[in-house]
């Protein structure tokens, strides 16, 4: 079955249990079945139950039509404050690049997919599909679990115009257009990430992707976002990703492995169970302020603290005496104008700020 081991068949039982009572309260609303359009609902012993992939490897994707190149950006997000003023910023600059791209962009559509089970205020600021979360207390905490469950319900549900998907995450800025960099469906572009390292933990990893698959150098190091990759392909890798994840979750041993990284493992998993590679462009996006230039990347993601001294020199670790951290606003927005780094600090932060200044000096209601 290719998740042999003992641990794993109570682990498949709880994960079933799991599945079931999620898709009952999904059905609520809207049925939200494992399987996308095609796929019989009677049993089929050469359907894995856990990876929702055929037993003996990956799919075919028809080529008998002329696809387009243009991708459709989505991302994933809660109601919470701290995720919605990021995702204010990000479609501000979305909207702006896009425009100035000319009409040979490839850049298509925009989606917020809002995974909080109701409306909110930015409706009609963002286009939003609205998701159901996964029940209370099943992400035990770890609320980026409910984001692959959430793509399962907006790609079986929603009208999706463009062949492609990039996957992109709240704390983005895109800073020039974004060509489609995926060879083609079955070879998507992704970011390289230092800490996925799949030959670590190759122990862990085949319960999941068993040698029966080939080299576990077959998982890319990445990570959902940034991702582009075909609608099709990702309409298979979807479901996967979602049950591997909570696999994963209810797993201690790869649990403590892969900690808060876990679902961007469980990710790069599925797309390798489907046979789905990715090209890995290290210049998808820079991380102030560790990358001290923007140069000729299209994104910058400030998942990390800036601190620094009055001179301009970082202090690594420590408080600085001018700081930007996102987290510092997870009750409330940034207020508009934040104050500039001081001289000597590097470029890359340096445009971050004006890039979030920019944003918030032209966003209505602001910080209301």
């Amino acid at each position: 079955m290719g998740c042999g081991g003992t641990l794993f068949y109570p682990l498949l039982i709880t994960l079933s249990v799991a599945l079931i009572t999620y898709n009952i309260i999904i059905s609520a609303n809207a049925p939200l079945k494992q399987g996308f359009p095609g796929r019989s609902s009677s049993s089929d012993d050469s359907i894995d139950p856990v990876i929702e992939l055929p037993r003996g490897g990956g799919f075919r994707i028809r080529t008998d039509a002329k696809k387009t190149r243009l991708f459709h950006t989505a991302v994933t997000a809660s109601d919470s404050v701290y995720n919605t003023w990021q995702c204010r910023v990000m479609y501000y600059w979305f909207k702006k690049v896009k425009a100035s791209a000319g009409p040979g962009s490839e850049m298509g559509g925009f989606t917020r997919i809002l995974h909080s089970g109701k409306p909110d205020q930015y409706m009609d600021e963002i286009p939003t599909f609205v998701a159901q979360p996964l029940p209370a207390g099943m992400d035990q905490g770890y609320v980026v679990l409910n984001r692959p469950g959430a793509f399962v319900q907006w790609l079986q549900q929603a009208d999706i115009k463009e062949d492609y998907i990039l996957m992109s995450e709240p704390d983005h800025i895109i800073v020039k257009p974004i060509p489609n960099l995926a060879k083609d469906e079955l070879v998507g572009a992704a970011f390289p990430f230092f800490y996925i390292e799949p030959k670590k933990y190759e122990k862990v990893l085949r319960k999941y992707y068993s040698e029966e698959r080939g080299p576990v150098t077959n998982i890319d190091p990445i990570g959902n976002s940034p991702v582009i990759v075909g609608k099709d392909a990702l309409k298979r890798i979807a479901p996967t990703w979602m049950n591997v994840s909570l696999a994963m979750k209810k797993d201690p041993e790869a649990d403590k492995a892969f900690g808060w990284v876990l679902e961007m493992y469980a990710y790069a998993v599925s797309s390798a169970l489907h046979g789905v590679s990715n090209t890995l462009h290290k210049d998808f996006m820079i991380q102030p302020p560790w990358d001290t230039e923007v140069g000729d990347k299209y994104i910058i993601h400030y998942t990390y603290g800036c601190d620094f001294d009055m001179k301009g020199k970082l202090t690594h670790g420590k408080i600085g005496e001018w700081r930007f951290d996102k987290r510092s606003y997870d009750r409330s927005p940034p207020p508009r104008n934040l104050t500039m780094p001081p001289p000597g600090v590097s470029p890359s932060v340096v445009t971050l700020v004006s890039m979030i200044n920019e944003a918030t000096a032209n966003i209505p209601n602001w910080g209301s």
